[in-house]
């Protein structure tokens, strides 16, 4: 049996909980949109066409900024097409995805859906095709709230009220060979600083975010950032990261220690960041949006998803990967990884929401279930309040072949001002349940109040259409807390919250 002992003390305070922390991603790629969130001929749909058993399970998700409406696909993307009557859009080609974009959900219809989730949005801007005027021609159509060309169009649209939209993204992973419009940093930073000026000269309180590189094995990564924040620095206040990950090889222990290459992602950047800002003598510190991430199973998909160059489909099947629960476990521990570092990552965004590498799938004209990786996802958002503890831990460790020697046991913890506590937990034995011994003395707390387990004997049982409830949470059958010294048992390949006032 595997062995941990962690101390949670209130001096390893990381900083308050941003909530823009739980926030996912809805492009135009394959299903998520169209058969995804807007389905107009569906049962429960309303009168824009959107799915309201996708907009309940989005609630139960938690997701607070959604990024939209891209992703590639933003830098093809006229949003002026997106607008006024439906039947007068116009039918595009999404040189991104190779398929057709009809544009029956624009920025309005978008808007809508949106509050009735409750999520704020994160709008990208094309910079790869288009530049600083349609920027600005964007935001005044979004936020001005009257009185000029564009801002009158949307109320006629019938949006009296502003959508107040204030995070806003340059672009998108504009280093990579597969963007339309990539371009070099030096001449994408040079993009990139005009258009955050010119923006901030129409609203000064937004806060806009610059494209990192667009993944840490890039031949770009470090050098990228450092050029083009050397140029926006000034006029920006997040720099983009994008990661994802895969079990390789059946290589499943270097897979459960994942978490470890977002670790050295985030240190990377805030280095390179934080060498611009003493470079420029800058008061401001560069916060980090992670604003795609998750499991992606890419090297499949580039075997199994080609496109026919002479067909265009309308959302067809894309990248809708299956998930496990060993998936779901490893995003469990990026969920903890981001928490940990979320005094410099205060925002970021599941990529993505629904079909698409997503926590929820839809089948067209029929039902809606969770994913295994719904479930971390949606305990966390949900328990995790208050201030973030880093805990200190002391844990029996493990030869990976990707990563040398990690923990078996990583955790986070939060504390709220109500004296409520949540520890999260993950166990990357693929072997042998690791016993867990938790000093929270120091939080005051003396009750468990809920637990929630991530665990199956398959690692690799999925949820689906046939099976949609395969995986499911369970509490966790040994666990005490006695004298301030917690005790949990977690068996191998698991994740799990445990809930204390």
């Amino acid at each position: 049996m595997a062995k941990a002992t962690l101390v949670i003390d209130r001096s390893a305070f990381v900083t308050r909980i941003n909530r823009r922390i739980f926030g996912s991603f809805v492009e135009h790629l394959g299903r998520c949109v169209y058969d995804g969130i807007y389905e107009p001929d569906h049962a429960t749909a309303n009168e824009d066409g959107f799915r309201a058993d996708v907009i309940e399970l989005v609630k139960e998700l938690g997701t607070t900024t959604i990024r939209y409406p891209g992703g590639n696909f933003v830098s093809g993307y006229r949003w002026e097409d997106g607008i006024g009557p439906r039947d007068q859009r116009p039918v595009r080609r999404d040189l991104a995805w190779h398929s057709l974009e009809t544009n029956q959900v624009g920025i309005d219809e978008f808007a809508r859906w949106a509050k009735l989730t409750g999520s704020e949005i994160m709008m990208a801007v094309n910079l790869g095709t288009r530049g600083v005027l349609e920027a600005l021609d964007l935001l005044e159509y979004a936020n001005h709230p009257s009185g000029t060309r564009l801002s009158d169009l949307r109320i006629a649209n019938g949006a009296e009220d502003p959508y107040d939209i204030r995070m806003w993204c340059l672009g998108n992973e504009m280093d990579g060979p597969w963007q339309v419009g990539a371009m070099s940093a030096d001449d994408y930073g040079k993009l990139a600083a005009r258009t955050a000026a010119a923006m901030k000269m129409a609203q000064k309180d937004l806060e806009l975010v610059v494209c990192g590189s667009s993944g840490s094995m890039m031949p770009t990564f470090g050098e990228w950032e450092r050029v083009v924040l050397e140029h926006a620095y000034d006029h920006v206040d997040y720099v983009s990261c994008h990661a994802y990950y895969q079990e390789r090889g059946g290589d499943l222990g270097s897979y459960l220690a994942s978490s470890l290459d977002m670790e050295y992602f985030i240190s990377t950047v805030v280095a390179t960041a934080d060498h611009v800002k003493h470079k420029k003598r800058s008061d401001k510190t560069i916060q980090l949006s992670f604003d795609e991430w998750n499991i992606w199973y890419l090297d499949e998909h580039r075997e199994s998803d080609e496109v026919s160059e002479t067909e265009w489909p309308i959302a067809p099947r894309q990248l809708e990967d299956v998930y496990s629960v060993a998936d779901a476990v490893v995003l469990g521990n990026l969920l903890i990884t981001l928490l940990k570092h979320h005094d410099r990552v205060t925002s970021a965004s599941l990529a993505q929401l629904v079909n698409v590498i997503a926590p929820i799938m839809t089948e067209p004209g029929g039902d809606v279930w969770r994913q295994t990786t719904f479930f971390p996802f949606s305990v966390t958002s949900r328990m995790a309040r208050g201030s973030v503890i880093r805990p200190s831990i002391d844990s029996d460790r493990y030869d990976t072949a990707f990563y040398g020697e990690a923990d078996v046991v990583d955790s986070v913890a939060t504390v709220d001002d109500d004296g409520t506590a949540s520890v999260f937990l993950v166990n990357r034995s693929t072997s042998e349940p690791a016993t867990i011994t938790i000093d929270v003395r120091d939080l005051g707390v003396n009750r468990v109040t809920e637990t929630q387990l991530l665990h199956d004997d398959d690692v690799y049982a999925k949820n689906t259409l046939a099976q949609q409830q395969r995986v499911r949470l369970r509490s966790i059958e040994d666990v005490t807390l006695d004298g301030g010294i917690l005790t949990v048992t977690l068996p191998p390949v698991s994740w799990a919250a445990v809930g204390l006032e």
